[in-house]
């Protein structure tokens, strides 16, 4: 049944476009809703015994003459990225709900975005996995190039310059595999036994290839300049969704089809994870755009993707999937407050100038979710980001003590620039308070080039629109899964966990 969720949004997408512009939306909305509501159910009705394989769930000859197949399976890591897949996208459509420019076009490249992500998920096969994953490139550049702000054309373009290079090293693993295996099946090829001295340079070029869009240090900096140059439902989507096809695709394909590689390159991954918490992290704090303050804090916390993925224990590895759904629900909520609810009504960004607008009292339901999303980003308990993060740490200390001590500093990082952009968005109370904004750095050229201007007093007392019912139910919906997941982790880990345990790279 959950292979519908890939049918029935790729329907949409096509049908999105070929109807009349004033049902565009509502079409996407319950296309959306559809694919969540599939997801919803089968999570709710899969026994978790049955989770904790790879089993298969579809399976048709496709080119028979390369041993390509469709086939589709389901486990426990796979279902729930499938649940945060659907989450994003009802909530992304409905931060979309005023656009209105070629409404078509932008939710037909959103939907095909949303399936494409789907299959990825759900693929057993080595060949359909990549298709899917290389479909989501292309919606990706147009969402941007053409809805988007803020140069735009070049995040686009750096956007899709990066993933196609991953995708290259990515497919060159795939050719090693499919070559020395002779079978593209993920299941087969977890079986076969690959020669060490294969896997001593199959798995960091394959696994290269699929931390790229994870955001990997020092690959990130297509990251922060994808997200401010996105839409708001771009971004809600590129760092909610996106970046995990990435992290999952290292575990699925690249971890678990060569676990002796995997071994021989573990403590570099988790060295650029380290490196990567710290350093995006420390760049969030000298950030003067709130869009670059989220999408840096983006690439510090898929840090704890990887770290948690080097750990290579049950636990840890857990953890980075449970912090793949965390940082999907919680990234897209920072986004759709950034993004729709600030500045598409303030038409700025800048920290300086929003510390003057008083926001919290303009825009109060604004303000308390992007205090909550704050909290749950922080990692306060109670919230996603703590369960995951605590369960990453716990993991790590097993295998990398030092680097749990050294990640504690990423963490209060994290807190100082997650303070500092709650404060100057909603709680600042004169120019004064936030004249200090830093110079930017050698890595931060694509911040605005634009001097900061201080709003005058009519600036400060602007009316500005309430927040719309669709943006408080896409946020509310946001809300209530980093919440939910926060408060019983056990939902999600129960689940996969003995997805985990079943991987090859355990054993």
């Amino acid at each position: 049944m959950i292979a519908w969720t890939i049918y029935v949004t790729f329907g949409g997408a096509i049908i999105t476009l070929l109807l009349p512009q004033v049902v565009a939306k509502w079409t996407a909305l319950l296309t959306s809703l559809a694919g969540l509501a599939i997801s919803v159910v089968a999570f709710c009705q899969t026994p978790i015994v049955d989770l904790a394989q790879f089993k298969t769930i579809v399976r048709v000859a496709w080119v028979p003459m390369l041993g390509m197949n469709y086939h589709l399976a389901l486990d426990g890591i796979s279902l729930t990225l499938v649940v945060v897949t659907g989450i994003a996208a009802v909530s992304a459509v409905l931060f979309s709900w005023d656009v209105d420019l070629r409404e078509n076009e932008f939710f037909f490249w959103l939907l095909l975005v949303v399936a494409g992500s789907y299959g990825v998920f759900l693929s057993a096969d080595l060949f359909l996995l990549f298709l899917f994953y290389e479909l989501v490139i292309v919606p990706k550049y147009f969402l941007i190039a053409i809805w988007g702000s803020t140069n735009k054309e070049y995040g686009a373009m750096k956007l899709t310059l990066y993933s196609f290079f991953g995708g290259m090293f990515a497919f060159l693993g795939i050719l090693a595999a499919y070559v020395s295996a002779g079978s593209l099946d993920l299941n087969q090829l977890a079986q076969f036994q690959f020669s060490p001295q294969l896997q001593a340079w199959a798995f960091p070029i394959l696994f290269l290839g699929f931390a790229v869009l994870a955001g990997v240090w020092p690959l990130h900096t297509w990251a922060p300049t994808g997200h401010v140059a996105a839409p708001t439902a771009g971004s809600m989507l590129l760092a909610g969704i996106v970046m995990k096809l990435g992290s999952y695709a290292g575990l699925r394909v690249a971890m678990n089809i060569f676990p002796q590689g995997f071994y021989l390159w573990r403590n570099t991954i988790a060295v650029l994870a380290v490196i990567g918490i710290l350093y995006a992290a420390a760049v969030a704090l000298r950030q003067s755009d709130l869009k670059f303050v989220i999408g840096y804090s983006s690439v510090s916390h898929m840090g704890f993707v990887l770290l948690g993925l080097a750990t290579a224990n049950a636990l840890g590895v857990s953890g980075a999937v449970l912090q793949m759904f965390s940082h999907g629900v919680i990234a897209a909520l920072l986004f759709a407050v950034a993004g729709r609810m600030i500045y598409r009504r303030t038409h700025t960004r800048e920290l300086d100038r929003l510390s003057i607008l008083q926001l919290n009292r303009a825009l109060p339901f604004a303000a308390f979710t992007f205090v909550i999303a704050s909290a749950a980003s922080m990692g306060i308990p109670g919230f996603s980001g703590f369960a995951a993060e605590i369960t990453i740490l716990i993991g790590a200390w097993h295998s990398f003590p030092v680097a749990v001590w050294i990640t504690g500093a990423g963490m209060v990082l994290v807190a100082a620039f997650t303070l500092r952009a709650l404060k100057r968005s909603f709680f600042g109370e004169s120019s004064a308070e936030s004249g200090g904004s830093a110079a930017p750095t050698d890595d931060v050229k694509q911040m605005s080039a634009s001097p900061t201007q201080i709003p005058s007093s009519a600036e400060r007392s602007i009316h500005l629109e309430p927040i719309t019912l669709a943006e408080k139910c896409g946020a509310c919906l946001l809300m209530f899964a980093t919440l939910a997941v926060g408060l019983y982790p056990k939902l999600l880990l129960d689940r996969i966990m003995p997805a985990v345990e079943a991987m090859r790279f355990l054993k």
